[in-house]
């Protein structure tokens, strides 16, 4: 999510056999140009069963320094991969990939069209189309237990599915929510009862927080996956979509999509928000120098802050809605996935369930362990989401927070980099640029419209 997703549309759900659709997504925008536009033409290792090891390529490991949730997401990938070695002959090798959460890196696309990909490697929902459309996703269903297939919450499992097939396991849902610094609103003369639950209330809230030094409101300004990733609450919240689920038709075109654009763009036209991200995007010192007042990110904000910065006061909010809107925000998070030309795609696959999908004590554990102590997000399943009520940070109050956000969470869609291009362009333009947001709706609907008549791979959800 992350991406790398609940209360999903019950679109691709298992149980529901979705075929591919013909016509008549902080994430690998670069390595379009070398697969094709539409993310095909990938190759890979043809499966042979070969003895070399099993190449993992992530964003985690190894790292043995660095920010303390940094070691500690690395100690636990080496953990989940010496428990492996130890017990099977196919030995796994992690194989650490500097700024993979860029969409501008292609090292991982340009590496499987160089017949050269990773056997294991992580996936967001904003990259899943472009593999799953090469052809290089193994099918892990076959691999799974049904009880383990039914112990995961359909909404996390459904950006992962096409038709009967799951071609990747997530391991975390990223909810995005408001975090705020406490100070910074007791300075400003606010309390608790001034806390945003509107668009208008979260603009003049942060005008009052802003400063020459500080910003009140920081939103996504840096073009990618992540951006869209942040946007799509507001969108979603008035009504908008990019793709219908229901119908795959487009749908940015609308009222809903202008009055989301306008609301992204209003921060820095009344200037509350700030063009470049305070601290280098980092919220924990952007919170602790002064520098931020109120910033839309995900979950791992929790675990840093534990990490960093155990004393800092601060809090988490549900996203505020529009007039009449509905609460809902967007859920991303990672998975794991396979490579069906690799070295040994059955080994591969065996590790992946066994390491975060099998029912077994170990796997449970180790999901428990990654939600609630080297990460800060939500399990993707119900055995581990039970298992982490054993665990002391289980009912530190920011984590609590993001429970709540469940009920309103829906999972970030799987678009084909034209489509993200598209909804991108329109963003970019109407934020930094003052673009008028109806004419880059538009732009972005025949854009999309366009696409989607040649297009053919799996569903758009």
């Amino acid at each position: 999510m992350t991406s790398r997703s609940t209360r999903a549309p019950a679109t691709g759900l298992p149980g529901r056999a979705d075929p591919p659709v013909r016509f008549g997504r902080r994430r690998l925008l670069a390595g379009a140009a070398a697969l094709g536009a539409a993310g095909l033409g990938l190759a890979g290792c043809s499966g042979t069963g070969s003895s070399e090891p099993l190449q993992f390529w992530n964003a985690h490991a190894p790292q043995p320094s660095g920010d303390p949730e940094v070691v500690a997401q690395s100690e636990w990938y080496l953990a989940a991969i010496d428990h492996w070695n130890a017990h099977h002959p196919e030995q796994v090798v992690p194989m650490f990939v500097p700024d993979y959460v860029n969409p501008m890196n292609p090292r991982i696309a340009t590496a499987f069209a160089a017949d050269n990909g990773p056997d294991i490697f992580m996936i967001s929902p904003g990259e899943f189309l472009r593999y799953y459309n090469g052809g290089v996703l193994l099918d892990l269903k076959p691999y799974l237990t049904q009880e383990a297939l039914d112990d995961f919450y359909p909404e996390a499992l459904g950006t992962r599915i096409v038709g009967d097939g799951i071609y990747g396991l997530p391991i975390e849902i990223d909810p995005i929510s408001l975090y705020y610094d406490v100070a910074a609103f007791e300075e400003s003369g606010l309390s608790e009862g001034d806390l945003p639950t509107t668009w208008d209330q979260l603009l003049d809230v942060a005008e009052r927080l802003t400063t020459p030094r500080r910003s009140g409101l920081v939103l996504e300004t840096k073009p990618g996956y992540y951006q869209n990733f942040m946007f799509y609450p507001w969108l979603w919240q008035s009504g908008g979509e990019v793709i219908d689920p229901a119908t795959q038709l487009p749908g940015l075109d609308s009222d809903a999509a202008v009055a989301a654009l306008e609301f992204f763009g209003a921060g820095i036209a009344r200037g509350v928000s700030p063009r470049t991200l305070p601290a280098g995007g980092e919220i924990v010192p952007g919170f602790t120098q002064g520098l931020a007042a109120m910033w839309q990110t995900g979950p791992w904000t929790v675990a840093e802050f534990e990490l960093q910065a155990p004393d800092h006061r601060y809090g988490v909010l549900p996203l505020p809605q529009p007039p009449g809107g509905e609460r809902i925000t967007s859920a991303g998070g990672w998975a794991w996935a396979v490579n069906n030309r690799g070295r040994n795609p059955d080994a591969a696959a065996r590790f992946v369930v066994e390491s975060i999908g099998s029912m077994s004590a170990e796997s449970v554990a180790r999901g428990a362990d990654w939600n609630y102590r080297a990460k800060s997000n939500l399990p993707p399943r119900k055995s581990v989401a039970s298992a982490s009520e054993q665990l002391p940070s289980y009912h530190q109050p920011a984590r609590a927070a993001l429970r709540e956000l469940l009920d309103s969470s829906r999972g970030e869609p799987r678009y084909p980099p034209v489509l993200y291009k598209a909804l991108s362009n329109a963003i970019q333009s109407v934020q930094l640029a003052g673009g008028d947001a109806r004419a880059q709706a538009r732009l972005a609907q025949d854009a999309i419209e366009s696409f989607l008549q040649t297009y053919e791979g799996g569903t758009l959800v």
